[in-house]
């Protein structure tokens, strides 16, 4: 299960130091939307993942690609290729905000999602000052959705 809290960021409230944080390249697919089937190259690990419906909380199944076979799904996505730079930023002992920095036509989108263990600490989560709106409840900001728009 995954359990998440998803933000727009403004690029003037950004933390100045977050390029100091560890940054994962990842670029992400779909092979379709609804139910959500996603291709993910993650730096050097590929991956093919079932998404749920649902908006804070949805079930997430993760399966192993090796290079080859992610090159050939590739050619069968619907929509667009994202690319995004994933910033992985602690903000306690047992929360990590992931700030996603949009490239190519999605920039300069920026989205901070942080997971969380239970939907109870979800619910309570106080964000940062520098987060702004939250989307957690709007399907318009999903990856999936991004990829057709």
């Amino acid at each position: 299960m995954e359990i998440e809290r998803k933000y727009l960021i403004d690029i003037d409230t950004l933390p100045e130091d977050y390029q100091n944080y560890p940054c994962r390249h990842i670029e992400q697919a779909y092979l379709n939307t609804d139910p959500v089937i996603r291709i993910r190259k993650d730096n050097n690990k590929h991956e093919l993942t079932y998404k749920s419906k649902g908006l804070m909380a949805r079930e997430e199944y993760n399966l192993p690609l090796d290079e080859a076979s992610y090159q050939h799904l590739l050619t069968k996505i619907d929509g667009r290729l994202i690319r995004k730079k994933r910033y992985m930023i602690p903000l306690n002992d047992s929360l990590t905000i992931e700030l996603d920095v949009f490239e190519d036509d999605l920039a300069p989108l920026l989205l901070a999602e942080v997971e969380f263990p239970d939907e109870a600490s979800a619910l309570s989560f106080t964000p940062p000052e520098w987060f702004g709106t939250d989307v957690t409840f709007s399907s318009e900001y999903h990856n999936s959705t991004l990829s057709l728009k």
